[in-house]
């Protein structure tokens, strides 16, 4: 994996999102033109397979009260990297972040994850599936 660049990640990220790799709660408000919303969590945990870093995890805000959360990467060389940052309207605010490990086990959006990680590696041309 350390011939993926971030820019490639970046790319087949972004080609790999659909209705069906966003969140539950958020899938109505995802469209072709607004591609990230509701990829961050599953996207952040993409990342963090190419990359390794942190998983960070803010709170979305609306005239105050928070909405949502929200997930990007610090990753090991102390730089933080957000893709999906421009889901957000003018209204929706990220506040703070706070490192969270990798969720183990089974998280209600294994299915998201599963679908987006093979769709980034085929995108990559990478091997899916295969064990080591």
């Amino acid at each position: 994996m350390d011939s993926v660049s971030l820019v490639g990640l970046a790319e087949a990220l972004n080609a790999a999102w659909g209705p069906d790799t966003c969140a539950p709660e958020d899938v109505k408000d995802w469209s072709e033109a607004n591609r990230a919303r509701g990829q961050c969590a599953t996207t952040a945990v993409v990342v963090h397979d190419y990359f390794g870093g942190d998983l960070v995890r803010g709170e979305v805000h609306v005239r105050g009260e928070r909405v949502d959360f929200h997930w990007w990467n610090r990753l090991p060389d102390g730089s933080e990297i957000d893709l999906t940052r421009e889901q957000f309207s003018l209204q929706e605010k990220v506040i703070g972040g706070v490192y969270l490990p990798r969720p183990l086990g089974w998280t209600r959006l294994d299915r998201e994850y599963s679908l987006l990680a093979d769709r980034v590696a085929t995108h990559l041309g990478l091997a899916v599936g295969v064990e080591d």
